[in-house]
């Protein structure tokens, strides 16, 4: 959506929006799953143990997907000079 030249920045939000949803929608009544990192690591810490025992999942996931994702954009749609 944000791309300088593919991207449509006026519907970014849109898409945002849509995509938070989904995972309201779908994860929410499953696991009471938290998109929002502050309310993830207050709720480890005035959880208890077995929660606070799990908060590293909430911290190192979100990054391990960001890269991925960098590297998968990079491998699908940036063209190489060679």
């Amino acid at each position: 959506m944000t791309h300088a030249t593919r991207g449509t920045p006026a519907l970014a939000g849109l898409a945002i929006g849509l995509t938070l949803t989904l995972i309201h929608l779908t994860s929410i009544p499953v696991d009471n799953t938290s998109v929002n990192p502050a309310r993830s690591i207050a709720a480890a810490i005035y959880g208890g143990t077995d929660a606070l025992a799990q908060l590293w999942v909430f911290i190192l996931f979100p990054i391990v997907g960001a890269l991925l994702a960098g590297f998968a954009h990079r491998a699908l749609f940036e063209r190489t000079n060679i």
